[in-house]
């Protein structure tokens, strides 16, 4: 699953390489992408990279090579490519991770509680979090935290396997706006991309730490990052 910008780039490259088989420069993907830095495309490209949508050719300059595209790509009714330059419309519900979670109260440790089930979350790259309110998933009462509001994610990526979460795990959230140093959260990214990593402040700056080590820590400014949570729970299918 990919956020928005990332679909849109992906488009965009693939439509360039069945053109004229030379895939864009930065510069055009910025243009077209509207994007004002070719940081972010560089962001993009490694996403779409590590999640094995395009392939780096090696020893030759803009060398990149579509490897799939997603499913929704394929079926004209849900999903349009978008016009260079123009806006992409997901075929997905994305979140709105601005405003408060509902979740449930606590109740006995004998029983289940039935949580709000969000979606998917990267655990690698971040991705735009879906969020049907139509699913919930019951969770024992002894795995929440007081009488905190609680929702429940599945993680998509293998960027926190070292801290035991694995893609397919249901993560148990914490709904809260802060977090010590070292504890797992749902980070919201540029008030547009949700990730699940550690995080740690030092100075102005907050980091993103994954739990793998083919994952780059990823450095960002103060006002780039939301705590939406902290992990409390994770619950595994065999």
């Amino acid at each position: 699953m990919l956020t928005k910008k990332q679909h849109e780039l992906l488009v965009f490259i693939n439509e360039r390489l069945a053109e004229s088989g030379v895939s864009p420069s930065f510069e055009e993907m910025k243009e077209a992408l509207n994007l004002k830095s070719k940081s972010g495309i560089h962001r993009l490209i490694s996403g779409l990279e590590e999640r094995g949508f395009i392939r780096r050719l090696a020893h030759r300059a803009r060398a990149l090579e579509v490897v799939k595209l997603p499913d929704a790509f394929a079926a004209p009714a849900q999903a349009k490519p978008p016009e260079r330059g123009g806006k992409f419309s997901p075929t997905v519900i994305r979140g709105d991770f601005k405003s408060a979670f509902p979740g449930a109260p606590m109740g006995s440790e004998a029983e289940a509680v039935q949580l709000p089930l969000y979606g998917r979350i990267a655990a690698g790259t971040p991705i735009a979090a879906l969020r049907d309110t139509s699913s919930s998933i019951g969770i024992p009462a002894s795995m929440l935290t007081g009488s905190a509001e609680h929702y429940a994610l599945e993680v998509a990526g293998d960027s926190m396997i070292e801290a035991g979460v694995f893609d397919g795990d249901t993560v148990i959230i914490q709904r809260c706006d802060t977090a010590d140093n070292g504890t797992i959260v749902v980070a919201l990214v540029d008030d547009e991309e949700v990730t699940l990593k550690r995080i740690r402040r030092k100075g102005a700056s907050i980091a993103l730490e994954p739990a793998n080590k083919t994952y780059e820590t990823r450095i960002f400014g103060p006002d780039r990052v939301k705590v939406q949570g902290r992990l409390v729970g994770l619950m595994r299918r065999y």
